[in-house]
């Protein structure tokens, strides 16, 4: 077992996805500008690298955001998936995102916001929008199709394949990754963190990378930060928010006799639908079980012992507070609904009539987990205190991998990163919180 350090410059708090590539570009950033090395920075999980949301994310990399400042992000994490695409796991097959008519002018703007930073997409309309998805899924049920978005740079990873890579990138640069250590509070000296206290003993450090997922709101409390945030909008208006509000996830697997395929025989894209306007009706007992269809699959699932699709739909609020531990498929008080498995697979079958009648093969196993999310649902990366950084992703995690290789930049010294400005904490006393999207799903 590795032995904690008394001191290192640079300490990352957390072994997901944000923590592996923030440390593992920040010793390239370190080593490039002769700043020093990835033996200055420790990465710290008090279970193991993947044990939160990393490890149990659908997996899916896409931009399909109405945050426009989101796009560049997705921009640089497409780069760091394809900078080692066999190591990451990562399967480049686009994105396939369908909405209503009324949803037209959402997607075009959205796709202008993308293809303006070389995220390349293409939008589609009315029958072109139609005629677009029976050529991928000639089966795909378009009567309440109205437009779709196509991102062609996105597409899916395996999230244990994802996290082992970025960890043996970290090893490759020499960061020290050290499981078992749970930080349980602060030293602050002069308004700066001086020391960790862990479980194993104390730790200084130069700079705090606070990197935890859903711990995110004990740590915050312990700093003495505000469990409330007055936000106020562009249009003048102001509202008390809690800080952080949970939310439950749904996700799940369905497993099929045969490969899942487009008309090509090839790995389709990642299909994301949303009708608001169209019910969704238990297959088995005729019953309404939603008013409006809100899904998305993809192919494969890394613990799956046959073919199968793994997808989802919108999270459940829970509140301002939440049992976090034990965490994921551990926490029975955290799975997936009972109507969740009808929900699935009845929409995968209205939307293809190939996924008729699959209730029977929903694998009926721990599917939980939950996220916290921030005050308007849209990450924040920003210093909260001098020397510490806080990532917080509003459980928009997994896909952006390019966030620590912006996030390096500033850590190894660059005065700001234009990427990173407009996800600031400062936006809420600023009068720029970001608002409602034309969505149910926080996602957007």
């Amino acid at each position: 077992m590795s032995v904690l350090p008394e001191s290192k410059t640079y300490v990352v708090v957390g072994a997901g996805i944000h923590g592996l590539s923030t440390a593992w570009h920040l010793a390239m950033e370190l080593e490039a500008r002769g700043k020093g090395s990835g033996k200055d920075i420790v990465v710290l999980d008090k279970t193991a690298p993947g044990a939160g949301a990393s490890g149990i994310a659908c997996g899916c990399v896409r931009n399909f955001y109405m945050t426009e400042p989101l796009h560049a992000i997705l921009r640089h994490s497409v780069d760091v998936w394809m900078s080692d695409p066999v190591r990451f796991g990562f399967q480049q097959v686009g994105y396939i995102s369908v909405g209503e008519e009324n949803q037209e002018a959402d997607y075009a703007k959205i796709c202008d916001s993308q293809n303006a930073v070389d995220y390349h997409s293409s939008v589609y309309a009315g029958q072109e929008a139609k005629d677009f998805l029976t050529g991928i899924w000639p089966d795909f049920n378009t009567e309440k199709v109205g437009v779709v978005l196509h991102e062609r740079p996105s597409g899916y990873a395996g999230t244990r394949q994802a996290v082992a890579g970025l960890a043996g990138k970290c090893a490759d640069h020499g960061v020290e990754i050290i499981a078992g250590i749970e930080v349980t509070g602060y030293d602050v000296t002069n308004g700066r963190v001086s020391k960790l206290h862990t479980n194993q003993g104390d730790i200084s450090c130069d700079v705090a990378v606070l990197c935890y997922g859903a711990w995110i709101g004990k740590h915050w409390e312990m700093l003495g930060k505000p469990m409330n945030v007055e936000a106020k909008y562009r249009d003048g208006g102001k509202q008390t928010l809690d800080m952080w509000t949970y939310w439950r996830l749904l996700e799940g697997e369905v497993y099929i006799d045969s490969p899942y395929r487009d008309s090509r025989d090839l790995d389709p894209p990642v299909l994301h639908v949303e009708l608001m306007g169209t019910p969704v009706i238990n297959d088995d007992t005729g019953e309404e079980i939603s008013d409006h269809l809100y899904v998305y699959w993809k192919n494969g699932a890394e613990r799956m012992e046959s073919a199968g699709i793994q997808g989802g739909t919108i999270p459940i609020k829970i509140g301002p507070k939440a049992a976090v531990d034990p965490y994921g498929w551990d926490n029975a008080e955290y799975q997936a609904d009972d109507w969740f498995a009808d929900y699935m697979t009845s929409a995968m079958g209205y939307l293809m009539p190939r996924f008729k009648d699959h209730r029977r093969k929903f694998k009926d196993r721990p599917n939980g987990g939950i996220g916290a999310f921030t005050p308007d649902n849209v990450p924040i990366f920003d210093w909260i205190m001098p020397n510490v950084y806080m990532v917080a992703d509003s459980n928009h995690g997994f896909k952006m991998t390019g966030v620590g290789k912006l996030v390096a930049k500033l850590l190894a010294g660059d005065n700001k990163v234009a990427e990173l400005e407009p996800f600031a904490f400062s936006r809420f006393s600023d009068g720029w919180t970001y608002g409602a999207s034309n969505s149910n799903c926080p996602w957007v």
